[in-house]
């Protein structure tokens, strides 16, 4: 077992990357650590964000979740012009950190209400969409305007695998765009 600032900082990184709820479980298995375990660090780590009193919480209403505290929302606001809600801008980072992404797959991690995000972020040019192979689905990747509004140089899984976690993300590579 790591040592429990180690493993905190690691939880911390995780509820960041995968950006929606997550389960103790899921946690465990992407960390390779026993559930009771990540359980003790997460409960340390949530009294941490609670003691600081800071703008960051962890809900774990449905799994755990890092987030912006409702009272900061217009600093959000304000500094995302583009007016994502909370629900969009944490699709978008789905997208981001597993581009490129069936939109079926996207589906299946954040719910059937992700097929209007995915038609706001392409209205809003964060995303485009186009049909994939067999036609049945869409691939989604994010665009140079993304890239350019969040100034990201490089790609986006280059801070999954910096942290080591780019084993909990599928490699999607496409061999058509090699």
């Amino acid at each position: 077992m790591k040592n429990i600032e180690q493993l905190k900082s690691r939880i911390e990184a995780v509820l960041f990357i995968t950006a929606r709820a997550i389960s103790l479980d899921e946690i465990a298995t992407i960390l390779g650590e026993e559930t009771e375990t990540i359980e003790e660090a997460i409960l340390e780590l949530i009294m941490d964000y609670s003691a600081r009193d800071g703008a960051l919480e962890i809900d774990d209403e449905n799994g755990y979740i890092l987030q912006v505290k409702e009272e900061h929302m217009d600093l959000v606001e304000l500094l995302c012009p583009v007016d994502l809600k909370p629900a969009v801008l944490r699709t978008l980072s789905v997208i981001a950190l597993k581009e490129p992404l069936r939109q079926t797959e996207l589906k299946e991690l954040r719910g059937s209400t992700a097929y209007e995000h995915v038609q706001e972020l392409v209205e809003k040019g964060l995303i485009s969409k186009t049909r994939d192979k067999n036609g049945r689905s869409f691939n989604l990747k994010t665009t140079p305007k993304f890239k350019e509004y969040f100034k990201l140089k490089g790609d986006t899984r280059s801070l999954a695998k910096i942290l080591e976690l780019d084993k909990g993300i599928k490699d999607n590579e496409n061999p058509d765009e090699q």
